[in-house]
């Protein structure tokens, strides 16, 4: 029966998600965790001025453009547009 995804798995997988995030918290040091974010910051900022400047979304121009890779610029592209900051 191949009609597509199995809800299921689906919800397994995520539960497993969240219990290794839940993990990898519990042993995050604070400071790194203030270093990250202060990057992401960065690199957003990076990103929002790239868009700009090249008039567009792609993430493959994006990737190329910032030396990103092209999962890492889909994510960007994805997370700056949910919080409307292009």
């Amino acid at each position: 029966m191949d009609e597509g995804v199995d809800p299921t798995k689906m919800c397994q997988s995520l539960v497993e998600k969240v219990a290794q995030s839940r993990q990898l918290s519990a042993v995050t040091d604070p400071e790194v965790l203030v270093l990250f974010e202060s990057w992401l910051e960065e690199l957003e900022g990076e990103v929002i001025a790239f868009t700009q400047r090249a008039d567009s979304l792609d993430p493959m121009d994006l990737a190329e453009g910032l030396g990103l890779s092209r999962s890492g610029a889909d994510f960007l592209v994805t997370k700056l547009k949910r919080e409307g900051k292009i």
